[in-house]
């Protein structure tokens, strides 16, 4: 009994103390809340880095349809919130000193200090109290700044980091993870079958799809699949719809190019031009269809009707090439979600749908001058 309350005290002084030392760590000492749901909680989303290692710089959020996020960083966070859309009235941020998290808000951060930056160069690190983030000064250094501007300065330097991150991977990381994948992993592991690299992950360590890996070995592996291998499976595809990196979804604002296999996309005819607008999915495709106005900014109100539609262009499920979305065959309700969660899953032969559905559930096949628009937003209940 005396142990177990010097093991307790002994947590405690450490947890109210995480910075007396002179090396101060991200990572957890405490059991760390973990907001995520499944078995990819123990990672960010974003980047794949593990949540309780970095733990003292993690957040919270939610996507704007309740889907709780946790990030390894408030770099992540800023993408997350560009890329995805993130509810910017619940966000919460570990604080430093207790290990609890706390409205990000109200907290004070700490920016600049001589402690390494979480996927950044410059550090920002939160404290529920101002004399927090002051005592941490003394030692570390930086300037106290709020959550407004802390985010500010993430969102700023977003390109910046990620192309000292980019050139990083590229020579160090990708080469060690393809090496390992390559002696260590099962040869048949399919990344474009994940929506997020923590999705991958948590397949990878729990149906033991490559031998054991320490932390550092199984973030370069992951890294080398999702980034490098993930694409490349792809290439095999001739003619693949045509989409920039900078390719944004007018419904739902994700980046188009993260999700290769569910690009699906419209092209009008306007005169002696064309507007082409891509989505990451059939369903984000069918609510710009039915309402295309509703999802143009103000000054970017296109003469567009249905009327003017050159093509429709979706990705089979199968072979993962382009074909006519106007004359595919559409499973609904399946157990296959996309990057927006229930969705339309496309095929060019029905027979390929009807072997789909028996695979996968789903309600019905449908073609597409079938589909009516109260049921692609029941897809969103």
């Amino acid at each position: 009994m005396l142990n177990k309350i010097l093991y307790f005290l002994f947590i405690f002084i450490i947890s109210t103390n995480t910075y007396a030392n002179s090396n101060f760590s991200k990572k957890a000492i405490v059991k760390p809340v973990l907001t995520q749901k499944g078995e990819e909680k123990y990672w960010c989303p974003v980047c794949g880095m593990n949540i309780k290692k970095f733990y003292k710089t993690s957040h919270t959020s939610t996507l704007q349809n309740g889907t709780p996020r946790q990030y390894c960083s408030i770099h992540c966070l800023a993408k997350d919130k560009e890329e995805y859309g993130i509810d910017s009235n619940n966000i919460k941020v570990v604080n430093a000193k207790t290990e609890k998290l706390i409205n990000a808000k109200t907290a004070f951060y700490v920016v600049g200090s001589k402690i390494t930056g979480t996927m950044s160069k410059v550090s920002k690190i939160a404290f529920a109290k101002k004399e927090e983030a002051q005592e941490f000064i003394k030692k570390y250094k930086g300037r106290i700044v709020t959550f407004d501007e802390a985010l500010k300065e993430a969102k700023n330097s977003l390109k910046k980091d990620d192309k000292i991150l980019k050139t990083k991977k590229k020579k160090k990381i990708y080469p060690k993870g393809k090496k390992i994948f390559e002696k260590r992993c099962q040869q048949d592991i399919d990344p474009t079958m994940y929506l997020e690299i923590n999705e991958l992950k948590a397949d990878i360590k729990n149906n033991k799809l490559c031998k054991k890996l320490n932390e550092s070995q199984f973030q370069a592996v992951s890294l080398y699949l999702w980034d490098v291998k993930r694409f490349g499976n792809l290439s095999h595809i001739e003619n693949p719809i045509e989409i920039e990196d900078t390719d944004k979804c007018p419904v739902c604002g994700m980046f188009v190019a993260k999700y290769p296999r569910w690009v699906a996309q419209i092209i009008y005819v306007h005169g002696d031009h064309e507007h082409k607008f891509s989505f990451d999915g059939v369903k984000d495709l069918l609510k710009f269809y039915f309402d295309p106005k509703r999802w143009l900014s103000s000054e970017n109100k296109h003469p567009i009707s249905k009327e003017k539609i050159k093509n429709i262009l979706v990705t089979d499920y199968y072979s993962q090439k382009p074909i006519d979305g106007s004359s595919a065959f559409y499973v609904i309700g399946s157990d296959v979600y996309g990057p927006m969660g229930h969705e339309l899953i496309p095929f060019e032969e029905e027979s390929d749908a009807k072997t789909f559905k028996k695979d996968h559930g789903g309600t019905k096949i449908i073609k597409f001058d079938k589909i009516n628009e109260e049921e692609v937003y029941k897809l969103d209940e």
